[in-house]
């Protein structure tokens, strides 16, 4: 698709291929969503992703992403939430923080690896009372019976998927974690985002397919107890009404 726009006159203009251009006013809802997808597409390409950290240590998410994640937790105030995918740590920062602030909840990380200086920054950091992290195979059964061990009965749990972006590994994990979700809760299949990217530089042509999305919408349609929709905007004064974000098709929440 072209896209050229006019400040002056206001108009967005658009041609896919072979087709007749198309004027959109420019100040519009739809310019916006537009717009904002190649905004994302190509801050992904650049890798801004890689330039946010929280309490110094890296996070590797847009921040719309962490706000709209922020409002869920606050609303939901879980007992625990699961996190596959460590990385450097900072999303398990992020999540305790908030529970910190809530007086309430723990966080597990899983991750097939974790470097030892992530290890040391977490256990020396002073949320680290409410984090525990497990090194393996976030779908090996070991690693789930080691998760499913920490969480007592009757608490809440959310969960979110950030580890292995295949579609194989992500449609296992939503498998073995799915169960621990309580109604209400939700699983989140975080990078969807990977279907938008096969045509940019560093994406992959397979990944129209092969993305946590395809797991997710997969998921939903074989497990009618949950059922899929981005988290409600708890305010709203525009005519705006999708997020920016990396994590399309991701949420998936389990009917009371």
């Amino acid at each position: 698709m072209k896209f050229s726009f006019d400040t002056d006159t206001g108009i967005l203009t658009t041609q896919d291929s072979g087709a007749a251009p198309r004027e959109i006013p420019l100040y519009s809802r739809e310019a916006f969503e537009l717009l904002s997808r190649e905004w994302v597409r190509c801050g992904w390409a650049l890798h801004y992703y890689f330039t946010f950290t929280w309490f110094g240590r890296p996070i590797l998410q847009l921040p719309e992403d962490l706000v709209r994640l922020q409002e869920v937790i606050v609303a939901l105030q879980p007992d625990v939430i699961i996190e596959t995918g460590i990385y450097s740590g900072g999303s398990l920062l992020f999540n305790a923080t908030i529970c910190e602030t809530l007086r309430k909840g723990r966080i597990i990380g899983v991750d097939v690896h974790i470097p030892e200086d992530t290890r040391t920054a977490i256990a020396s950091h002073r949320l680290s009372h409410r984090i525990k992290m497990i090194e393996g195979d976030a779908i090996a059964p070991a690693t789930v019976e080691a998760v499913r061990q920490l969480v007592r009965p009757g608490e809440t749990v959310m969960v979110l998927l950030d580890s292995n972006h295949t579609k194989a590994h992500v449609a296992g994990e939503l498998e073995a974690y799915s169960p621990l979700v309580t109604p209400g809760s939700c699983i989140v299949a975080a990078d969807g985002i990977m279907r938008d990217l096969t045509d940019v530089p560093g994406g992959d042509p397979s990944w129209a397919d092969d993305n946590p999305s395809s797991a997710a919408l997969e998921f939903a349609a074989k497990h009618p107890e949950f059922e899929m929709r981005q988290p409600a905007w708890l305010f709203n004064r525009s005519t705006l009404r999708n997020n920016i974000t990396y994590w399309p098709d991701s949420w998936l929440w389990r009917k009371r």
